[in-house]
Parts: C-alpha cells; sequence; structure tokens
C-alpha cells in the first residue's frame, strides 16, 4: 500500500499550490512524475499511489486539484476508477495517461465523454518517459492550466498572475515557411498572457462580412473532443452545403479513432486528410495526429496539403497552417472556429482569414475547459462572435444559410 502522504517542498509565495496526484501501478513513473511536479513552484505533489482503488479511498485525505490516472493498474483500472473519483470530488480535473495504442487511444477518448479532462499519451518504454522533453513539457502544462481551472471556480480572484509563468511561453516561433506567410498579415496581433479575473480587456466585435461562408475551419485542442462532438452532432446541413476541415491538437492513433467519433456524431463522412485529395461540401476532413494539414489550389481544384514540417506552436498538427492556407485559397468565403485549447495557436491563422474578408468565431470562457486559444483572438478584435459552446452550432447554420446573424 502506498499511502497519500504529501510530499515535502518548499513554499513559494505564490499563493495555494495546484495539487496533484499521481496514480500509476509503475513506480519509476510515479516517482518521476512526482519529481517534475515539485520542481514547479507553483505545484506540489500530495500523493503517489499504485492502484485506482488507492486513489478512490484516499481522495478526501490527498484533496488534489489535478489527477493523472494511469488506465492499465490492477485492482481498479483508471476507466474504472474515474467516475469513484468524479462521485465524491465532481470538479476533480482528471488526465488520463496511457501509452499510444488503439486500444488505450479508445479508452482515453471514452474517459473524456464519462467527465475526464484531458488526456496525455505516455511512449512506451519508462525510459522513452523519463527522456522526452515534449512529454515533460506537455504534462507539466496540461497539470498548471487544468489546475489553475479548478482554483480559478474555487475561487474567481484567482488569475493567470497568481501562478508562475508557463513552462514554454504560449506564443511560439513557427516553423519558417508558415513564419514566412504569416509575418505578412499578423503585424498587429500579440500573444495575450493573462486572459482571467481582472486581466481581461474589453472583447472588441468584428462586424460580420457580408459574404456567405463556403468553408468552415475548426481548431481545438484541451477539450476540443467533447466539443467538436457537440457541435458536428447539431450541423448537418453546413456540412452538406460546405467542407469542414479541423486541426484538434491530438497524436497519430487518437486522431483515427476521433474521425471514427465525430463521423457517427454527424452521420456524415469523416476522415483524416490524405494529401493531394480535393476538398468537397459534405465530409469533414482531420487533420492526422503528427502532421500538419492545410490547403492548396492544383488546377484550380482546392486539395488537402499534408506536411510533415517542423512543429508549429509546439504543436503537431498545428492550426495557424490549416487557417492561413484557408484564408489564401478561400479568402472571404472562409470562416474560422476557434474552440477550447491552450496556448494560442490560430492566433496568426485567424489574423490571416480577417485580413482576407473572412470571419472568426471563438467559444466563451464559461464553456471552455481552457480559455487560451480562444481567448486570444477574442481579446484581440479577430472575432465577429464570441459565443457558448449551445449557441455556436445555431449561429454556424444561420450563416451558412446565407442568414445575417
Amino acid at each position: 500500500m502506498t499511502f497519500a502522504t504529501p510530499l515535502a517542498s518548499a513554499a513559494t509565495g505564490l499563493g495555494p499550490r495546484v495539487r496533484v496526484m499521481i496514480v500509476d501501478d509503475a513506480i519509476v513513473v510515479r516517482g518521476l512524475f512526482s519529481r517534475w511536479v515539485e520542481a514547479e513552484p507553483d505545484m506540489e505533489a500530495v500523493a503517489s499511489l499504485r492502484t485506482g482503488r488507492e486513489a478512490v479511498s484516499q481522495l478526501e485525505r490527498a484533496n488534489p486539484d489535478v489527477v493523472v490516472l494511469d488506465i492499465d493498474m490492477p485492482e481498479l483500472d483508471g476507466i474504472a476508477a474515474l467516475p469513484l473519483l468524479l462521485a465524491k470530488k465532481p470538479d476533480l480535473i482528471v488526465i488520463m495517461a496511457s501509452t499510444l495504442t488503439r486500444r488505450n487511444a479508445e479508452i482515453s477518448l471514452r474517459a473524456l465523454s464519462l467527465g475526464a479532462t484531458d488526456y496525455i499519451p505516455k511512449p512506451t518504454t519508462n525510459q522513452e518517459v523519463s527522456g522526452s522533453p515534449e512529454f515533460h513539457r506537455d504534462l507539466i502544462e496540461k497539470i498548471r492550466h487544468l489546475g489553475l481551472r479548478a482554483r480559478r471556480r474555487r475561487d474567481p480572484q484567482a488569475t493567470e498572475t497568481s501562478i508562475a509563468p508557463p513552462l514554454v511561453p504560449s506564443a511560439a516561433p513557427v516553423a519558417a515557411p508558415v513564419q514566412a506567410r504569416a509575418s505578412r498579415s499578423t503585424s498587429a496581433v500579440k500573444p495575450i498572457h493573462t486572459l482571467h479575473g481582472e486581466a481581461h480587456a474589453a472583447i472588441v466585435l468584428r462586424a460580420s462580412p457580408l459574404t456567405p461562408p463556403r468553408v468552415l475551419l475548426i481548431g481545438a485542442s484541451t477539450g476540443g473532443p467533447q466539443a467538436l462532438n457537440a457541435i458536428v452532432a447539431q450541423i448537418g446541413g453546413v456540412i452538406d452545403r460546405a467542407p469542414v476541415l479541423i486541426t484538434q491538437h491530438m497524436p497519430p492513433t487518437f486522431t483515427t479513432i476521433l474521425a471514427e467519433h465525430l463521423a457517427r456524431s454527424s452521420n456524415r463522412p469523416t476522415r483524416e486528410g490524405v494529401d493531394g485529395e480535393e476538398i468537397n461540401a459534405g465530409t469533414i476532413y482531420l487533420a492526422p495526429g503528427g502532421k500538419h494539414m492545410s490547403v492548396t489550389r492544383r488546377d484550380g481544384v482546392a486539395v488537402i496539403a499534408i506536411g510533415d514540417g517542423a512543429m508549429v506552436n509546439f504543436c503537431k498538427p498545428a492550426v495557424d497552417p490549416l487557417f492561413s492556407s484557408a484564408a489564401e485559397v478561400w479568402g472571404a468565403k472562409a470562416l474560422a472556429l476557434v474552440l477550447t485549447g491552450m496556448g494560442s495557436d490560430g492566433l496568426f491563422g485567424a489574423q490571416a482569414v480577417v485580413e482576407a474578408g473572412g470571419q472568426v468565431i471563438a467559444q466563451d470562457e464559461a464553456t471552455s475547459v481552457v480559455w487560451g486559444m480562444p481567448g486570444q483572438v477574442a481579446q484581440n478584435g479577430l472575432c465577429s462572435a464570441v459565443l457558448p459552446l449551445d449557441e455556436i452550432a445555431p449561429r454556424l447554420t444561420r450563416l451558412f444559410a446565407g442568414e445575417r446573424p
């Protein structure tokens, strides 16, 4: 039995730290995750446990903000422990952790529908886990931003400025070809690092263009799968009129499973984009995990372009390449929708859409799991609307039918 004893750490002066419970049957992984958490001045590891049963029994004692929950464990696995944990603490942030297999991808996406907040795919071996700076960064960033969300819901006065700065800046250098294209159209855009509480600036909305949209572009990250399923289930008329292209921050295998889920939700053909395929109304195209998806014209026809270039905004796939290239191909007929997610990916691409005469809609803060990506485009004055999740599909339906909002 591993007891939920708070691990020692020095006071930081940053206010209450994000309390993290690590649940994994591998002692090496538990120790590594705990050390990573304890190295951050705004976090503390309050429990390191071997099974889901231990997590459920010691939840009240440890009182975590965030649980990093392995899927495969003895006695009680992660998917079985999840509803028991949420029954005891409904506002608990649970990040599912699993190796990158089709089975675990299916379980992780199912966990999201059962109340998990996010997931993180683990490298296959313990050596790969310990030797991957990208995995280290992603795990800490998810814990930080989602832990902040939990604290803000309990204490509305808590703001992003009350915690340590991110491990990695939210606005990262982009790959050279995208950066060159973006630099011509994004001079007025700047990432905003304080989006919560008193840090809010007034949101100024743009007038909707007179040109009806003819293509829907969607960018999403944390919380995106749930939001995407909710929206595509209600926009059958939009999909029939126009192609829908989606970039969801997600690794390989996960995007394959997500495409299958979206096909069931929308009752429309949905697949990962294939390089060179023609883009047609009636189909949803999803950026494949580990690749960038953009669009181009060949012989006057819009086609998918799949690239294996460097990460953009620390993401692959990234939203900016899709939005920016679509602005060049469709101009004023493009509508970009930015859903829940961390960071600022999509900001430069949204600016390109606006400058080409298209429009941008963002999910509002109240219904976003993390108001990073949508908050950036909203605060930079790029949106014609900032809407709760349940109002997005009706607005899209009206716009694609040619009605004014």
